[in-house]
């Protein structure tokens, strides 16, 4: 029967093989945006945004249902408590069920959208085998290109919508790397400004 020491890798002392599986899973866990890996990000990030749009859906539908009910009804108001009651009655449900109709429609189309930006930035981040703000930016052009066709927009709309992707993607990339770089996850484009920095320093010293 296997015990724990013969499952300890080569070259690693037994005592040592739990640490080594710890730091190898931090070093993981670092190295991932936000800290988080893929598996755990974007399934959060579907969640959070579907229950953005529920919220901000729930609100608009439930407004343009009231609004509606009472076009719908001015013809026609009530004179009695009882009608006024009944009135007030139907008046709810149209509120509650307008709301939560449309906020499930909002929140499915925020969720669609915010998960293949996510999805498509990871998918950069494997190919280029780097995370930075140069796939975020990629993704969300990319996405806001297909939200802008499936919308059927204008260029000029076109045009604003990719301007705003692009703003979107390098303050949120941005953030992401410098949240990044604080935890000491490697970043291509920091390593190499460093490394520019760096020589210029020497290079001053020489030529005095």
């Amino acid at each position: 029967m296997a015990t724990a020491e013969d499952k300890t890798p080569p070259g690693i002392p037994p005592d040592l093989g739990h640490l080594r599986t710890k730091e190898e899973m931090e070093l993981y866990y670092r190295n991932c945006r936000l800290s988080m890996p893929p598996g755990l990000r974007i399934p959060m990030a579907s969640g959070l945004s579907f229950l953005a749009g529920f919220t901000l859906g729930t609100a608009k539908g439930g407004k343009s249902a009231g609004l509606r009910f009472r076009a719908e009804h001015a013809h026609k108001l009530p004179t009695t408590t009882t009608g006024w009651f009944l009135y007030h009655k139907s008046k709810n449900y149209q509120v509650a069920y307008g709301g939560v109709r449309e906020g499930f429609k909002m929140g499915l189309k925020i969720c669609f959208w915010s998960t293949a930006t996510f999805a498509i930035e990871q998918m950069f981040d494997s190919y280029r085998g780097t995370a930075d703000l140069l796939n975020t930016v990629t993704s969300c052009v990319a996405v806001a290109g297909a939200f802008s066709c499936w919308n059927r927009f204008s260029l000029p709309m076109t045009a604003r919508t990719t301007k705003a992707a692009v703003v979107a993607g390098l303050v949120y990339g941005g953030l992401q790397d410098l949240l990044g770089v604080a935890r000491g996850r490697r970043i291509r484009y920091v390593d190499w400004i460093k490394r520019q920095l760096g020589s210029g320093q020497r290079e001053q010293p020489a030529q005095q």
